[in-house]
Formats: structure tokens, sequence, C-alpha cells
């Protein structure tokens, strides 16, 4: 059974405090799109994880402490598991203990069995399969707005929750023609959001820029919670509940 990730006293580089909370949310948003930054703050007052404070007071996450979250929140979703039950594999896992049952499933892992989140462009095609579009369908994402290449026609692994969007839309026949309507009411969203940090992100002083960043990444949380309200509202609506 692997050694978990989070242990603090570990002089690695999975250690190293990186992330700014911004920047979890980030890397957690494409397999979890329901999380925010409330959520994870939720969790370390919980003691699931522990990020380190710079001086003025600001969370800096690990890699570790960034698959300890993704353990936590698979084992929510795919397990049901409450955060005691999860705490206690956490914690026997700190202690190199083997977690009781279910050996196979991808939460029992342990949060040192995580994949690292690749970062580097995609080939078009490799992009599409991981994406689960077909070429066609890429094409016309490409050609929609919807995803864009760069200049050798790569694919930044940033883009792939967009075109797994897609392919799902796809699969029940909305094509990506279609979606041109949730492209530019995301810009719209994005240029109210900017208007609201942007004296702040012009600013040298990296505390605020932090501090602006997370609370640009919080706007676009309630933003997308506020847009999921709405829908299922007028959902409810159409079925007459």
């Amino acid at each position: 059974m692997p050694q978990p990730s989070g242990s603090a006293d570990r002089d690695t580089d999975d250690t190293a405090p990186r992330f700014t909370i911004g920047g979890v949310l980030g890397a957690l948003r494409g397999d979890f799109p329901d999380v925010t930054i409330s959520k994870i703050r939720y969790l370390e007052s919980e003691e699931l994880v522990h990020p380190q404070r710079t001086p003025s007071g600001y969370r800096k996450f690990s890699a570790a402490d960034v698959a300890r979250l993704r353990y936590v929140l698979a084992a929510q979703r795919d397990q049901y598991l409450p955060l005691r039950v999860i705490k206690e594999h956490l914690d026997a896992l700190d202690r190199g203990e083997e977690l009781p049952g279910r050996p196979d499933g991808d939460a029992a892992a342990g949060p040192a069995a995580e994949e690292p989140v690749a970062t580097a462009p995609l080939p078009a095609a490799e992009f599409a399969r991981a994406a689960g579009l077909t070429d066609e369908q890429l094409a016309d994402c490409v050609q929609f707005g919807l995803v864009a290449p760069d200049s050798q026609g790569r694919h930044r692994p940033v883009d792939l929750p967009v075109a797994r969007a897609a392919a799902g839309l796809a699969r029940h026949g909305i094509e990506p023609r279609h979606l041109r309507v949730y492209r530019t009411g995301a810009e719209r969203e994005a240029a109210l959001l900017e208007q609201l940090v942007a004296p702040v992100l012009l600013s040298r002083a990296e505390e605020a820029r932090t501090r602006a960043t997370e609370q640009l990444q919080e706007l676009a949380a309630l933003s997308a919670q506020l847009h999921g309200a709405l829908l299922e509202a007028r959902l409810r609506e159409v079925l007459g509940g």
C-alpha cells in the first residue's frame, strides 16, 4: 500500500507549497466540477488537508495537499463515505497502514497513487481521444470557438473539461455549432467578473494579485452555481415541477 503523500515531515518536491487555493481549484475542477473554494476551506477546517500559510496568512498548497483533496473528493463521490471515515483512512495511510475494504477501488489506493496532471500541449488526435471526441467533432469545436489550438495545432490539457462536456452533449445530438450560446455567455460573465478585480490585478504586489486571483476563482464558482440553479429552475418549469 503506497504511503500517503501528505505527511508534513517529508522533504520532497511533493510537499513543497506552491499552489494558491485558486490554483488548487483549477487543478480539481476538471474531475470534480462542483468543488468550490468554500469547499476546500471547509475540508481544511475539518483537518483533512493542512496547507502552509504565508506571513500574510494566504494558503499555499503542495502537490501532496492536492492529492489528498482528490482522495477526499473521490471517496465522497464514488463511495459516499462520510468525512469522519475518510479522515480515519487518511490517518491510517499516514501511519503506513492498509485501508479496510475495497482494495481495488480508486480511492483505496491512497493519495500517493494519483497520477500527475498533464501540462504539456497535446496533439489534436490525442486530445480528441482524451476528450471522447472524433477528429471531426474536435474540428467543429475549434471552428465554433469552444477550444483553440496553438500555432502547432496542439491543445492545452486545461481545455479538456470543455471538450469532454462538448463530447457528452454531442452524444445527445447537441453539436458544437449549437454551443456558441455557452461561449458567448461565458465571455460576458468573464468580462463582468474581470471588471470587479481588474484594479487589484494591476498591482505589482504579489499578495494583492494572489488575493485578486482567489476572489476571481470564488466569483467564478458562484457564477457557475447561479447558472446551474437557474437552469435547473427553468427545467423544472418545463417538466411542470
